[in-house]
């Protein structure tokens, strides 16, 4: 099936080329971002090179009635442009009050060498909390620093257009404010690198009003007062700069204010569904999948074209809100019911799947067999945006990022599609009361009192984390072969070859590319677990309940980067189990560094569980894992195991995890 999807890919792209808190900040009162400006003010001077470098930026913010006070102000002068010179129409990002809470800082320094510089690289994220690092974050509302790891951009070829990326080992608090400092970094001789001569002229005596870098200058001196309350002087300063991350409501409002809405049309009810087929299995056929539902239910609409199709936007109202359309979106549903549920009626859960896959993979073996295994009646429904029908609207916004909007919006939308389907799957009026959904007795097949659960795997658990933690009925989910932040994904995933060629022809220039994907994590965000990990434990989003969540990661994994599942679980709280992977096996100088190791018994709370079938680490750089080299994909593995799967149903029945291991890394063979 991957096989089939990644030919279709390949046919449509190819179409488309020609720490801890220094005493000082315990009284101090931290700086906040209050710009006087009421528009842009252009590209930031302070580097003297790329307009929107350093990224991401409050210079690139305007005052604002939000709950940061800002909102972004970007001009498509400043934005990158394709090969036809057109650049990214910036209204979309503008509505956003903050930047990403998993932003990739990226900076331009020419001649730099990390390893001699002694930046911590992602195989040693605690050097960055290292009193002498040469790159260093600080929350300012704390006074913390916070951990990261530095990277050179593997995939330039040409060191002038090289980023340097500084990515979150956790992701960044919604609404706080974070300064950046860059000192005493080094080419490869071991020399120190001479700071911008702009940079330098800003930090030096006050400008006179009528300079131009007078105000540049002002907005400066708030972060380097920051930085030097938290014990970063001036001495061997290359760069510094500042930016806000997003707030909750920022980045979660949108969903909310469509969910709620649409909750409250219902009244209590269940969606309205048609049962569209209906398919009996004899045991013969399958052991353990008795009965097979497809159908469609009705959500309202928030794309701004009839029925909300592929290339779809949200609707707005005259305040910017997601507003109804006023149609319905035909959302397609099925359900596989378990032989066990004519004995004892089935635990629900809904399924999310695949990388631009469809509700078809909810008849997957491994699902199948989790549903026979351990009664549960698993509905999937699409994630429209980035489902089959989306494949050609995907690879086209690797050509004109201006439309980056239609797949997080449509993925907003799917959020919402997922919470009416669980609504079904948990009210008497909903599957339960109908006759797909019963035995000859007319009893339910599904346990529609018992809690409502979610597992999903790759893409289905990128995005499942969102839709966990925008559920008001999901509490426990799983997530298997999970990450997030596709700005990190994206470089580091085989899977992305198809849209690489997309994006190498119509964005060649690699530092361009890297703002690309800067930037599309801030509507990104909108819609996958990274603008939600922060809610997928003890501080839920209003009108969902608190959640634990079950990370099956697979080591090595070619498709979904081990290291988001690490920021994801840092970001979340949750534990490890240990010992997580056989000695020598995890290149880092301390394997899963920050998380927790999961106390001995079962455990209520949310965890990871790393699952090893041999393959060899994954790359250190921003690259894929391909090549021979790399052994075989243990994508499927962790899924394709039996003993996994009693991992995930103790998980979805009670929230607890169980070590199936036997105290030792957890194992599994490579699905066949």
């Amino acid at each position: 099936m991957r096989l089939q999807r990644a030919l279709s890919i390949f046919t449509v792209a190819a179409s488309m080329i020609a720490g801890s808190a220094p005493p000082a900040f315990a009284a101090a009162t931290s700086t906040t971002p209050t710009p006087a400006n009421s528009g842009p003010r252009g590209c930031d001077p302070i580097a003297g090179t790329e307009c929107l470098l350093p990224f991401p930026n409050d210079w690139f913010t305007t005052g604002a009635h939000t709950p940061t006070g800002l909102r972004l102000a970007l001009t498509d002068a400043m934005t990158p442009e394709n090969a036809t010179g057109k650049p990214i129409d910036p209204a979309a990002w503008n509505l956003s009050d903050g930047f990403s809470p998993g932003s990739m800082l990226l900076a331009q320094v020419p001649g730099l060498d990390l390893a001699r510089t002694g930046a911590a690289p992602v195989t040693d994220v605690g050097r960055s909390l290292d009193r002498d690092a040469p790159i260093v974050i600080v929350d300012t509302r704390t006074g913390r620093r916070w951990p990261y790891w530095a990277e050179l951009d593997a995939n330039a070829t040409d060191p002038a257009r090289q980023a340097l990326i500084i990515r979150p080992a956790k992701n960044f608090l919604e609404g706080h404010h974070y300064a950046v400092a860059l000192r005493d970094l080094k080419d490869s001789s071991g020399a120190r690198i001479a700071a911008p001569a702009t940079f330098t002229r800003l930090t030096g005596t006050r400008l006179n009003g009528g300079d131009p870098l007078a105000a540049r200058q002002d907005a400066l001196r708030g972060t380097l007062k920051d930085l030097d309350r938290a014990g970063v002087s001036r001495k061997g300063l290359y760069l510094a700069w500042n930016f806000t991350v997003a707030s909750e409501q920022g980045i979660a409002g949108q969903v909310l204010r469509m969910r709620d809405d649409a909750l409250r049309g219902l009244r209590g009810r269940s969606p309205e569904f048609t049962v569209t087929s209906v398919t009996d299995f004899t045991p013969e056929q399958d052991a353990g999948i008795a009965r097979e539902v497809k159908g469609e239910f009705l959500v309202p609409n928030y794309l701004d074209r009839p029925g909300g199709p592929p290339g779809a936007k949200l609707n707005r109202d005259a305040h910017g809100d997601p507003a109804r359309f006023g149609d319905d979106v035909r959302a397609r549903f099925q359900c596989e019911i378990p032989r066990a549920a004519f004995t004892k009626p089935a635990r629900p859960s809904l399924y999310g799947h695949g990388l631009l896959g469809s509700i078809s993979e909810v008849h997957a073996s491994n699902v199948r067999a989790m549903a026979g295994e351990h009664d549960f009646a698993f509905c999937a429904t699409a994630w429209i945006g980035m489902a089959a029908e989306d494949v050609d609207n995907v690879t086209g916004v690797f050509g004109d990022y201006s439309r980056f909007d239609t797949v997080a919006d449509r993925l907003q939308q799917s959020l919402v599609d997922f919470v009416f389907l669980g609504r079904m799957m948990i009210t008497r009026d909903g599957l339960a009361g109908d006759e797909a959904f019963q035995d000859d007795r007319g009893r339910s097949l599904i346990d529609w009192r018992a809690g409502l659960a979610y597992d999903g795997n790759s893409q289905g658990a990128i995005a499942g984390g969102a839709a966990v933690a925008v559920s008001p009925d999901v509490r426990f989910g799983v997530l298997g072969v999970p990450g997030m932040n596709y700005s990190t994904l994206l470089n580091r995933s085989v899977d992305f070859a198809p849209f690489q060629q997309v994006l190498d022809a119509n964005y060649p220039d690699k530092l361009d590319q890297q703002l690309c994907f800067a930037l599309q994590q801030i509507l990104w965000d909108r819609a996958e677990t990274d603008g939600y990990a922060q809610h997928l434990g003890d501080d839920p989003l209003p009108g969902s309940p608190r959640h634990r969540i079950l990370m099956q990661v697979a080591f090595g994994d070619h498709q979904v980067a081990n290291v988001t599942a690490e920021v994801e679980a840092r970001t979340m709280g949750a534990r490890v189990h240990q010992p997580a992977i056989a000695p020598g096996r995890n290149r880092d100088a301390v394997p899963y560094w920050g998380i927790k190791a999961l106390p001995r018994g079962p455990y209520a709370g949310s965890a990871m569980a790393v699952w090893d079938s041999g393959t060899p680490a994954p790359p250190v750089a921003n690259t894929p894992p391909a090549g021979e080299q790399y052994g075989v994909d243990p994508h499927e593995d962790p899924r394709a195991d039996a003993t996994a799967r009693v991992q995930k149903a103790r998980f979805l029945e009670h929230g607890v995890v169980v070590d199936v291991c036997g105290g030792r890394p957890c194992t599994a063979p490579h699905a066949e």
